[in-house]
């Protein structure tokens, strides 16, 4: 099982004066992050993936924390990187939570799909969301917490 999840609301690109990279996330996105340890509660994990921008770590991070695991950050996670990403996912062993980018998540889910994964032809990606992905079941979008 693969959770899916896009980075939760950080500050915007015009506001943030330095490397896009390290923008961090709003008190709204750090309410987001802590919500989403509750929300993929039901769902196992043995290791947490993320871009290594500063946004998507620490979306993730209060799940690490949770489940006592650390985050790994993977460059195939970063923005532009969609289809490395799509490999990542289709050779991830176990139950793994990735965090990324909404731009990564559009080619990831696209080629899911194509490969005939149960993925929507028009799914969503809110900001904080994550898809619970399966190859063998059904494949759950789950809104944003907060």
């Amino acid at each position: 099982m693969i959770l899916l999840v896009r980075h939760a609301v950080a500050v915007s690109r015009k506001s943030w004066p330095g490397d896009d990279n390290l923008r961090p996330l709003t008190r709204r996105g750090e309410q987001q992050a802590a919500g989403l340890v509750e929300l993929l509660s039901p769902y196992p994990a043995d290791r947490i993936l993320s871009s290594p921008a500063v946004r998507c770590v620490a979306t993730v991070t209060p799940l690490a924390e949770a489940r006592s695991l650390k985050v790994e950050t993977a460059g195939a996670l970063r923005e532009g990187r969609g289809h490395h990403a799509l490999d990542l996912v289709l050779d991830a062993v176990g139950d793994v939570a990735v965090c990324t980018h909404g731009d990564v998540i559009d080619v990831v889910l696209a080629g899911l799909r194509h490969v005939g994964w149960p993925i929507p032809s028009r799914p969503r990606c809110a900001k904080g969301s994550t898809w619970v992905l399966n190859p063998r079941g059904p494949c759950v979008y789950l809104p944003p917490p907060a």
